[in-house]
């Protein structure tokens, strides 16, 4: 015979069935990322393309151009996040020889987005150093950006490409965080709506431009870096928050669909034919990794698909901490093909960069 204690007992069983039990918050992230598996470590990772990333050349001999002061940024987060002073150092006595002539001629100052983003490199060394100089030089590039609007608010580099939703945003997000002036978030948010307003599909991903309606990975992946960057810093109470952030939620379902078994997005999102690409890859796992370590996305849903496309990025970095297949630079182009067989490079810093944005950002990226 049941006894009341019992029938008590047996009560909080089926309860304890039906309802789910609450995961703290770190303890799920623990799960996913930490634990990783030999030669993903972030710290290890993280370490050996930044500091590969302070030895390289110029990618181009002739000029500084975005990709390099993207992997710049990574590699000054990461050593910032790792506490590793050394590499700090390093990397700042790579940028010094650019605040002067001869070498300061490889900064250009033509107004167009894969130059104003330079800007990002003394903006995060002077929030390292507090060195006003790199405060000034980068702020420069801020408030050219801005300097002649179009009627509708816009900088005048409006161009509608996708890759700008990353180039202009984190220029001036960075001058925000560099000086707390709203005036940089507001006009990161103004644009990055324009261009979700343009460029986003129903489906949830981006057309490379209005006229080349093709999924292209790494172009979406800069407008999924571009959202993730913003949001870390854009106020809650914000007007435009919450129009990004739906963007940002609906860009990130549609990834997890069509992210493929081996854990990696392809040259074309939608094409499963095409290549597996690590650029445009890692740009997702960065926006995912963010997304989930600020609450924006539902752990159990997206932390999964974060570890996994983690775990598969690091899987194509070689010997000499160089990531492979990394799809060359890419004008828009309305046709099939050109994005197909566009030619894969190694150790291009388009890939390098959001290798070690993930490595940041798993350390911990989301304090500021």
């Amino acid at each position: 015979m049941l006894t009341r204690n019992s029938n008590l007992l047996i009560a909080l069983g089926v309860l304890l069935v039906i309802l789910p039990v609450a995961i703290p918050q770190g303890a799920a992230q623990q799960k996913y990322f930490g634990s990783l598996p030999l030669g993903s470590a972030p710290e290890e990772v993280g370490k050996r393309l930044a500091e590969h990333f302070v030895t390289s050349p110029h990618q181009d001999p002739k000029k500084i151009t975005y990709p390099e002061v993207c992997a710049w940024y990574g590699a000054l987060t990461f050593a910032r996040l790792s506490a590793d002073k050394r590499l700090t150092a390093s990397l700042i006595k790579r940028f010094e020889p650019l605040m002067s002539p001869p070498a300061s001629e490889l900064v250009s100052r033509q107004r167009h987005v894969d130059f104003s983003v330079f800007g990002v490199v003394p903006l995060e060394i002077y929030m390292q150093t507090k060195d006003p100089r790199y405060l000034e030089l980068g702020r420069s590039f801020a408030d050219a950006q801005w300097s002649d609007p179009l009627p509708d608010g816009l900088t005048s580099e409006t161009r509608y490409w996708i890759d700008d939703m990353y180039m202009i945003t984190i220029l001036q997000v960075e001058a925000f965080r560099a000086t707390a002036d709203s005036k940089y978030l507001d006009r990161a948010a103004l644009e990055m709506s324009a261009y979700l307003d343009r460029l986003q599909q129903p489906n949830g991903l981006f057309y490379h431009a209005p006229d080349a309606s093709f999924f292209w990975g790494r172009g979406d992946g800069w407008v999924a870096a571009g959202m993730a960057e913003l949001l870390r810093s854009l106020p809650e109470n914000h007007p435009r928050r919450t129009r990004i952030l739906d963007s940002y939620r609906k860009m990130m379902k549609a990834l997890v669909s069509f992210q493929g078994a081996d854990g990696m997005w392809r040259q074309l999102i939608n094409h499963p034919e095409a290549w597996p690409e690590t650029s445009s890859s890692a740009m997702f796992t960065f926006a995912l990794i963010t997304g989930v370590k600020n609450g924006w996305l539902q752990e159990e849903t997206y932390g999964p698909v974060a570890r996994k496309a983690w775990i598969a990025v690091t899987g194509y970095i070689d010997q000499n901490a160089d990531l492979t297949n990394v799809c060359v630079g890419t004008g828009k182009k309305n046709d099939l093909e050109y994005y197909l067989t566009r030619p894969r490079r190694t150790g291009d810093f388009h890939g390098q960069a959001p290798v070690l944005w993930c490595a940041a950002a798993l350390l911990g990226q989301s304090d500021r």
